[in-house]
């Protein structure tokens, strides 16, 4: 099927494409990378041009636009963390702080118990560790799940420590909670199975972006590359190569725009979508990665190369909430749960958009 972006959303592509261009260069995503910059000014330009506003699933579309062209630039900021994980599970936390007023947080979806506090005054005790929590340690509220609800519980009363990340602008941390006592009032109402939808849909888009910028790389570099005297592009096992990243790109970035659509349209295949969206953006990164590799050479293993930047952002979605193979597992599941679970009301194919 054919999905065409509507006016207003070509025109918002172009407009974060345009803003990222000058406002998140290559040249700042490295010298994050190198030298520490801080890039939470780039936060908070996003916030201003209304980008962390985005937060009711009937936008979904709209935010997958600018999740993909984030993850095109290789975004050093905990947008994709805030926004996908975070927000989805709490529409804004107690004291009226709230990611549209530029705070940033994140969601620990497993790991940590809750149990009510044996003093009587409804207060609940967190306890736990949860791993590989996506920029657990730049957060300024937690949206912690348990088996007794969601809790939002600000980052100074939980223990974090950074971990190492194949994607060293992508933080990943280790969060613990110790007999934290949550007011009653941070126990919110949230559906978890949408919000982990709207999370590996943001991780499949994501990785699409990424994608796309390592081709674009790789193409720049068969045109200029020469050998024997003609540009390496022009050979036909180069050529294959270079359509066979293509297609598997088209082919997630069909899937991750499906995927954000039947959020956008409640449509009840959210969660096969979103399952199939996150696999095929696996398998479209290791393809891509490998591809990409060979293309360039032994160019593309060197630091100098921004290659690099991207072939990380992509490869460690992959490792976040579960790779192809443990979604491959959950669209089979699905599928021999019947149509009841696969939904049978098509999404609305008005508006979203794949290339």
């Amino acid at each position: 099927m054919l999905f065409e972006f509507d006016e207003d959303q070509q025109l918002l592509r172009a407009t974060v494409r345009d803003v990222l261009s000058k406002e998140c260069p290559p040249a700042l995503v490295r010298s994050v990378a190198d030298q520490g910059v801080d890039p939470m000014p780039l936060w908070r330009t996003y916030a201003e041009l209304g980008w962390t506003e985005l937060t009711g699933t009937s936008e979904a579309v709209e935010l997958a636009i600018v999740l993909e062209e984030l993850g095109r630039a290789t975004d050093p900021t905990p947008y994709l963390a805030t926004m996908t994980w975070f927000a989805p599970l709490v529409a804004g936390v107690t004291d009226g702080s709230a990611a549209g007023d530029g705070e940033t947080g994140t969601a620990v979806f497993d790991g940590v118990s809750a149990h009510l506090d044996p003093h009587g005054d409804g207060a609940w005790i967190l306890d736990g560790t949860a791993h590989h929590v996506l920029d657990g340690d730049r957060a300024d509220w937690f949206a912690v799940v348990t088996d007794a609800g969601v809790f939002t519980v600000p980052a100074a009363d939980a223990t974090v420590h950074r971990t190492e990340a194949f994607d060293p602008l992508l933080h990943v941390a280790d969060v613990s909670f110790w007999q934290v006592r949550v007011p009653a009032a941070r126990r919110v109402e949230a559906d978890v199975e949408l919000a982990r939808d709207i999370a590996l849909t943001g991780l499949a888009l994501t990785m699409v972006g990424a994608c796309r910028r390592v081709l674009e790389l790789t193409l720049d570099h068969v045109r200029t590359r020469e050998q024997f005297g003609v540009p390496i592009g022009s050979f036909q096992a180069v050529k294959h190569k270079a359509v066979d990243m293509h297609v598997a790109i088209e082919r997630a970035t069909a899937l991750a725009y499906f995927a954000a659509l039947t959020l956008a349209e409640e449509d009840p295949r959210r969660a096969t979508a979103a399952a199939m969206a996150k696999a095929a953006a696996g398998e479209c990164t290791s393809l891509v990665f490998e591809s990409g590799f060979q293309l360039f050479g032994g160019m593309g293993f060197t630091w100098e190369n921004d290659l690099q930047f991207a072939l990380k952002r992509a490869l460690a979605g992959e490792l976040l909430l579960g790779g192809a193979d443990v979604h491959r597992a959950r669209i089979a599941a699905a599928l021999l749960d019947g149509p009841a679970t696969a939904g049978d009301q098509p999404a609305k194919e008005r508006h979203a958009a794949a290339v």
